[in-house]
């Protein structure tokens, strides 16, 4: 019996925890068992053709909310060409209903966490005793469970981020996140994942990212990960999800003595707005928030990124506004702005007739209108959200941006400029730098005002941090005016300064 263990990543960059944690726990089936990757950019006809080439019997896909039209698609095929392979579907996009994509021509489909359930489907299927078709699992003692990290490959210590948990589940119940569905926080034999890291390390693993939705939960658990970090050798990247108000002092002397670049710590906002919180089931202690907040950008190098959501229920674009410009007030770190989803099982669903919200059925499922926003309103946000990127968490016109918002709102500003930007170009996507930068020299001395000479030496400021990059041609003018000398030549500046 030949098993194929897949799923469509994201990103080629991403390997699956997923996949290796059933693979760990094959047993005696793990030698007739092979895990093979693919990302949503490949093309389905042929990752189905190098599935089939495998001449599987059983093949089990991971399905999440950025691959399931995609698994949809890929089953379809396979189905049409073979159809005796068994298809066994797991993932958060089948542990709960309704499905929104069609998944009907899978065989079998695993509800909950499979780390142990795979391996005994695979046997009944074998054995021809298998017979329901939804497996819906309880929660699984994590102490059963193989750790997966000895089957990241070489290759994948070297060309990808090495996904690792020290648990899950998690102690809140934010109405959007399938995290609030858990009963509990369970946490792995911290002593043998210690010891399975070391393994990674010396075999070269330098890029870690941790799943845990609470890293600062356990402050035993994330002084000892904090630790063994602490005792290696930099350069290595450590990225963590931590809640924004429990930052006590044995935290804080650790994570100030990590170097610049090794660490990043994502903090889960959402929103400032204690009634819109409330809402959502979500706690908000705002002044522990804004003190940590406050020490993590002053007294850290640590990279900190800041998520904020648009749409959530009684949320308007104003008091989203107010949000994006306390935080810019707070830190100068990456904002990642958000849209809404309903992903199946939340309780948001709750407020779909108070607050009038409507959601797409297609993947992601994103919020397509409310009581407060209208659809043009979530699609001016997309936007919004997409430039901010391009420009903001970049970091490619941190001081330009400034004076774009000097002395007034960077909402209000951003949001001008954005659907500024839009209607001279009509996409969000390939968007070269240069044309970027040519857009808000045009924006700031054409439309806001500014003076040429102003703009210019301050995005020359922007635009030349890096070594190597050539000097735009809508700068050449202003070059020599503010000392900057150069050799033109295919790779742009060789000498410059400002």
């Amino acid at each position: 019996m030949k098993i194929i263990l897949s799923t469509l990543n994201s990103r080629y960059t991403h390997a699956a925890i997923g996949l290796r944690y059933l693979y760990a726990n094959m047993q005696e089936l793990q030698k007739d068992t092979e895990i093979l990757e693919f990302s949503i950019n490949d093309a389905l006809q042929s990752v189905a053709e190098k599935l089939l080439d495998t001449d599987p019997d059983i093949i089990g896909l991971g399905v999440y909310i950025w691959n399931a039209s995609e698994i949809h698609e890929l089953i379809h095929i396979l189905k049409k060409v073979s159809p005796n392979i068994k298809i066994v579907l797991g993932g958060p996009e089948v542990t709960y209903l309704p499905f929104r994509v069609n998944f009907d021509l899978a065989d079998y489909i695993i509800q909950g966490e499979g780390d142990l359930a795979f391996y005994q489907l695979c046997k009944d299927i074998h054995n021809n005793t298998a017979q329901q078709r939804i497996i819906r699992m309880s929660i699984p003692n994590l102490k059963s469970i193989e750790l997966p990290y000895k089957y990241y490959s070489d290759h994948d210590i070297k060309n990808r981020y090495l996904y690792v948990e020290l648990s899950r589940g998690c102690p809140f119940e934010c109405e959007f996140c399938l995290s609030s569905m858990d009963e509990k926080v369970r946490a792995f034999d911290l002593d043998k994942v210690l010891q399975e890291f070391e393994i990674l390390w010396h075999r070269g693993a330098r890029n870690f990212k941790f799943v845990d939705r609470t890293f600062n939960l356990n402050m035993n658990t994330a002084n000892r990960i904090l630790d063994f970090f602490l005792a290696k050798e930099p350069p290595y990247f450590a990225h963590f999800e931590v809640i924004p108000d429990h930052f006590p002092e044995s935290l804080r002397k650790k994570i100030q003595c990590f170097a610049k670049g090794a660490l990043q710590l994502e903090i889960g906002i959402q929103t400032l707005n204690l009634e819109v919180a409330n809402n959502i089931s979500r706690q908000l202690k705002l002044d522990k928030i804004k003190q940590n907040i406050s020490f993590l950008e002053n007294e850290t190098t640590a990279h900190i990124h800041l998520d904020l959501i648009v749409g959530l229920p009684g949320e308007s674009l104003e008091s989203f506004g107010r949000n994006l410009d306390e935080l810019i007030h707070l830190s100068s770190c990456e904002i990642q702005i958000g849209i809404l989803k309903k992903l199946s099982g939340t309780h948001i669903t709750r407020h779909d007739t108070h607050h009038g919200m409507i959601y797409s059925d297609i993947p992601p499922y994103d919020i397509l209108k409310n009581n407060q926003l209208d659809f043009k309103d979530i699609q001016i946000m997309k936007r919004f959200a997409r430039f901010w990127d391009l420009y903001y968490n970049s970091g490619n016109f941190k001081q330009s941006l400034l004076i774009l918002w000097e002395n007034e709102s960077a909402y209000k500003s951003f949001y001008a400029f954005s659907l500024w930007i839009y209607k001279q170009t009509d996409s969000t996507w390939k968007i070269s730098l240069p044309r970027q930068g040519e857009l808000l020299f045009t924006y700031l001395t054409q439309i806001k005002g500014l003076s040429e000479e102003e703009v210019a030496h301050v995005m020359l400021k922007d635009m030349m941090k890096l070594k190597g990059r050539a000097l735009p041609s809508y700068l050449k003018a202003y070059a020599k005016d503010f000392g900057i000398q150069a050799k033109f030549g295919s790779s742009g500046f060789n000498k410059r300064q400002l």
